[in-house]
C-alpha cells in the first residue's frame, strides 16, 4: 500500500520593494519571500481535487497586500505577521513556514551627509529569517545572514595537521583569512527586540574575527559562536558556516623576485567548507 507521507507546498522567490514615505526621508527595503504550508492536502495529490489548494499566485498576491499595511520595519516581524496571515485564512492550513532575505540598501552618502531620498546597495550581504508556527501554537523565529565576506590580513595560521603522501599544502604561520559568513541563530522568544539584537549579533562576530588569533577557521568559527552565545541570551543555539576563500601566495621567484608575504592569487574555487552549530548546555 502506498501512502502520502509529508508534504508541502508554497510560493519562492518573491520579490519585493517597499518605499516608506516620511516628511523628512525615506526608507527603502527590497526583501523576497518564501511560503511554505502543510495541511490537508491529500486530496490534490492523490485525486486532483483542488478544493482545499490556496494558489501559489494567491500567496504571491498576499506578500504584496499584506506589505502594504505592515508596519513591520524587520523581516522577522513581517514573517510573523505574514504566517499569522496564511493561518488564519486558510483553515485547511496545519502550519506555515516563511523565509524573508533582505539587501543591504544603505543611503548615499553625498557631501559627508546621507541623502533622504537615494540609496546604495552597500555590499552582497543579506539578512535573512525564518518564520514558523502550527496552528494555535506560538511563532517560532530563527534569524541569520549570509554573504558577509571579509578579510583579515594578520592573526591566522594553520599548521600542525595531518600529512600523507598526497598532501602538498605547506604549512602557513602568517596567511591571509577571507571567508563569507553565513550565520543562522535561533530565538529564545518570538517577541523580541530583532533589529537591534541583529545588529549586537553582528557586531560581536566580526569582532571576534578580527582579534582572535586563528588556528584555523574551525578554531576561529567557535570561537565567534561562543562570543555570541555567552554574550546574548536570548540565542538558544548558533549555526555558522565559514568557507575558506583561498589567497595563495604568488611564486616570484622564477623573476628573480622575493615575496615578502604581499602578493597573492584570490582562488575562489575550490574552496574550503567549514560549518558548525553551537548550542546551550544546561
Amino acid at each position: 500500500m502506498i501512502t502520502l507521507a509529508e508534504n508541502s507546498y508554497g510560493k519562492s522567490r518573491v520579490r519585493l520593494a517597499r518605499v516608506k514615505r516620511h516628511p523628512e526621508h525615506h526608507d527603502f527595503r527590497e526583501w523576497t519571500v518564501e511560503i511554505l504550508l502543510e495541511g490537508d492536502f491529500e486530496s490534490c495529490f492523490i485525486t486532483g481535487d483542488n478544493s482545499k489548494i490556496l494558489p501559489t499566485d494567491t500567496m504571491k498576491n498576499t506578500v504584496y497586500s499584506l506589505a502594504q499595511t505592515s508596519s513591520a520595519e524587520c523581516v522577522e516581524e513581517f514573517g510573523k505577521e505574514l504566517v499569522a496571515f496564511l493561518l488564519d485564512r486558510n483553515p485547511q492550513v496545519s502550519a506555515a513556514q516563511v523565509s524573508v532575505s533582505e539587501k543591504s540598501w544603505q543611503h548615499l552618502q553625498a557631501s559627508g551627509r546621507p541623502h533622504p531620498t537615494t540609496f546604495v546597495l552597500s555590499d552582497s550581504e543579506c539578512q535573512t529569517a525564518e518564520i514558523a508556527a502550527a496552528r494555535n501554537t506560538k511563532p517560532s523565529v530563527r534569524s541569520g545572514l549570509e554573504n558577509l565576506v571579509i578579510l583579515k590580513t594578520a592573526g591566522s595560521e594553520f599548521t600542525g595537521f595531518l600529512k600523507d603522501s598526497l598532501t602538498t599544502l605547506p604549512e602557513a604561520t602568517d596567511r591571509l583569512f577571507g571567508t563569507s559568513i553565513r550565520a543562522r541563530w535561533s530565538y529564545s522568544s518570538p517577541s523580541l527586540p530583532f533589529a537591534a539584537l541583529r545588529f549586537r549579533i553582528r557586531d560581536i562576530l566580526l569582532s571576534v574575527f578580527a582579534a582572535h588569533t586563528s588556528k584555523s577557521v574551525q578554531h576561529t568559527l567557535y570561537a565567534m559562536g561562543e562570543a555570541v552565545l555567552a554574550s546574548v541570551p536570548e540565542i538558544e543555539e548558533m549555526e555558522l558556516t565559514l568557507p575558506n576563500k583561498h589567497f595563495l601566495l604568488a611564486d616570484l621567484s622564477r623573476f628573480g623576485q622575493d615575496n615578502p608575504n604581499e602578493i597573492f592569487v584570490p582562488i575562489d574555487e575550490p574552496h574550503g567548507t567549514i560549518e558548525a552549530r553551537l548550542r546551550r548546555q544546561g
